[in-house]
């Protein structure tokens, strides 16, 4: 399929029809003969590169040359031994680059392996057959830890400490598992509810269970916990936004792109998101982009992405940047908002051209006006520290030791709330069952 969205060539309003098909799956799945093609082109490399890139570390040049032989099993659980949550990875990862962006074919001008592709098409092979779930637990420990967020790294730190025969109780905040694999990825990234799918997989394991509505600083807290559990797991991720800082940031039309990405998630159908004529996105990550391709392809006339800075750096990937290109979005660089037009509603906003001098961002005085009747705000999220009362909070975020225990002994944490690397759902995978093996060293102490 290509990335160009389905639009009217005469400028009419999309129908229901036309939108649902701009939201297919925007990586097809490969089939048998793809996969075996693509699979036979890795060199398995001695001490390979992409393997070094892949924040899970997962043993590539095995699982390919396991597809290549037909053992769609072996490769799945050799790339689910490593990351629990390979499938997501294998949708959403920015593998252009992490593993494909070192593999050693690009030295030579070749196109890199597929790996993203061949790791979906195994991991989804073995979720579609009717067998056991390929991992087992340990023999009971009687310890019990409490999992709060039910995110990439909570699942992952709960997978892993089933594993090793805890019991373990996810509290969740919302009513859905799958954090922002269920709730903050572009639905043409995850479609036919695999998140969903991805959780029940996880949970055949067993050992598991998950309250829902369940939010740290509400319903339960860090106390409480700790005097129930025999440790603690924070996977809370960033659950505010920042905000522009601006005069009208309140009006209509002026939201968040999480939540914007978030209802469309949820919507039963996509005509039942509104959406602006002018829409503009604030901000240079994967988020805004995907805020503003969805805008697009849901029918908005004009979408522009607006950036701070210039394209080297955005935080979103060239392939994304291409991406939106491609879908038709308008990306300005080098403006910082500085005003929002509009009586009640937002009408339009006012931008300041903006360079480098001595090594600071500045603004140039000259400044431009967009028209816009919905604003999304991508401009990064931030840490809810009020529920963590007691945690050290450095830069940001919990600080943690080697063993990712927190300034309180018997708390430990992960994923994007606390510091290890990028804020990526494989990073958040890798946090949260290295967290789970520190807990188990801990409760054996």
């Amino acid at each position: 399929m290509s990335k160009r969205f389905t639009g009217s060539a005469d400028g009419r309003p999309m129908d229901a029809a036309q939108i649902e098909a701009n939201f297919g799956d925007i990586h097809p799945a490969l089939s048998e003969t793809q996969a075996m093609a693509e699979s036979s082109r890795c060199l398995y490399c001695y001490d390979a590169p992409c393997v070094t890139a892949c924040p899970t570390s997962i043993d590539i040049p095995k699982f390919i040359h396991q597809i290549s032989t037909g053992n769609i099993t072996g490769s799945a659980k050799t790339i689910l031994s490593s990351n629990i949550m390979g499938g997501t990875c294998a949708r959403v990862c920015p593998t252009e680059v992490l593993c494909e962006g070192s593999c050693v074919k690009n030295a030579t001008g070749e196109e890199p392996v597929k790996i993203g592709q061949l790791q979906r098409h195994a991991v989804d092979g073995l979720m579609e057959m009717n067998v056991p779930h390929p991992f087992f637990r340990a023999a009971s420990t009687g310890k019990k830890i409490a999992v709060i967020g039910a995110g990439p790294a909570g699942l992952s730190c709960a997978h892993r400490s089933a594993m090793a025969g805890h019991d373990v109780t996810v509290f969740e905040a919302k009513p859905k598992a799958g954090g922002l694999n269920e709730y903050g990825l572009a639905a043409y990234k995850m479609v036919d509810d695999f998140a969903q799918r991805e959780v029940d997989f996880l949970l055949e394991i067993g050992g598991i269970s998950i309250e829902y509505d369940k939010a740290l600083g509400g319903a339960i807290s860090l106390e409480s916990l700790k005097a129930e559990f025999d440790a603690v797991f924070i996977g809370v991720g960033l659950g505010d936004v920042n905000a522009l800082g601006l005069e009208g940031e309140d009006k209509k039309g002026v939201e968040s792109a999480i939540n914007f990405i978030e209802e469309l998630r949820q919507a039963d159908k996509k005509t039942d998101v509104n959406v602006g004529d002018n829409v503009v996105v604030i901000g240079g990550g994967n988020t805004a982009i995907d805020a503003a391709v969805q805008a697009k392809r849901l029918g908005a006339s004009d979408v522009t992405l607006v950036y701070r800075r210039g394209a080297e750096q955005m935080t979103a990937t060239e392939w994304e940047q291409d991406l939106a290109q491609v879908n038709g979005v308008n990306i300005r660089l080098w403006s910082k908002p500085v005003g929002i037009k509009g009586n009640g509603k937002v009408e339009g906003m006012s931008f300041e051209r903006t360079m480098v001098d001595g090594g600071k961002l500045v603004g140039t005085g000259k400044t431009y006006e967009l028209p816009a009747d919905q604003v999304l705000k991508a401009i990064g999220q931030v840490l809810e520290t009020g529920p963590l009362a007691g945690l050290e909070i450095d830069g940001g975020k919990i600080k943690i030791g080697d063993d990712y225990q927190t300034s309180i002994a018997g708390v430990f944490a992960g994923g994007d709330c606390i510091k290890t690397g990028e804020d990526l759902t494989v990073q958040s995978v890798d946090d949260g069952a290295k967290a789970a093996e520190a807990m188990t060293r801990f409760l054996s102490a």
